[in-house]
């Protein structure tokens, strides 16, 4: 290969990763295409952990502002939704 065929391949495969590139930016402006993570506010974080055993763990998790505990590790996973309405207190 000529020193000019290389150069006009690296200079067609730079163009081709600019339109790509490009492409991916106009998709997420106009939002067919997800922003990349972290760029926007989150839905799920892990509040605390706690370990129960050494196979077993309870996660506080927080899904759309919503409060959940997973229980992970046993035979099955269990999820339990927990009331955003607190009676500590009443009664």
């Amino acid at each position: 290969m000529d020193p000019q065929s290389i150069g006009t391949a690296l200079a067609a495969l730079a163009g081709v990763l600019i339109l790509i590139m490009l492409l991916a930016r106009g998709m997420r402006r106009l939002g067919w295409a997800p922003a990349a993570a972290g760029s926007g506010t989150r839905r799920l974080a892990v509040e605390e952990s706690l370990p129960i055993d050494g196979r077993r763990r309870l996660l506080l998790l927080r899904c759309d502002n919503r409060p959940m505990l997973l229980l992970t590790g046993g035979p099955q996973d269990v999820l339990m939704p927990l009331s955003t309405t607190s009676q500590a207190g009443e009664g």
